[in-house]
């Protein structure tokens, strides 16, 4: 069994920047793929980042590439998300996931098992 928790949500300008973590409890982090996932009102659960078990790999949405960083310490099990130039329409509830590792599709909501509370994250224009 894997806990997550949110935090680093919050209300923001456009252009501003924030950095999301997720701790994790229970063992046997580092055996476990991470991602984080966003939804806005009305919309879908959509991907966002991921990162492999052993960090070697990760994964962006293109609607974030050069903007949104992800990394993991498994010293602390937790995840970040760094967000940068953030946009109107980022805003969403962001949530962290975890799944054991696999070779499906990081992008895939459905293959992740255990999911936090969400942090909340508005861009003011």
């Amino acid at each position: 069994q894997v806990h997550l928790v949110e935090s680093g949500g919050g209300l923001v300008q456009a252009g501003s920047s924030l950095r999301l973590s997720c701790a994790a409890s229970g063992r046997a982090f580092s055996r476990f793929d991470l991602g984080w996932f966003r939804q806005g009102q009305g919309q879908k659960r959509e991907f966002v980042a991921g990162v492999t078990a052993s960090g070697g790999n990760t994964k962006l949405a293109d609607s974030v590439k050069g903007r949104f960083t992800i990394s993991r310490d498994n010293d602390k099990n937790t995840v970040y998300l760094q967000v940068n130039s953030l946009k109107p329409e980022d805003t969403a509830v962001y949530y962290c996931a975890a799944r054991v590792m696999t070779t499906v599709d990081i992008t895939r909501p459905s293959s992740f098992h255990y999911w936090g509370q969400g942090t909340q994250v508005t861009v003011s224009s």
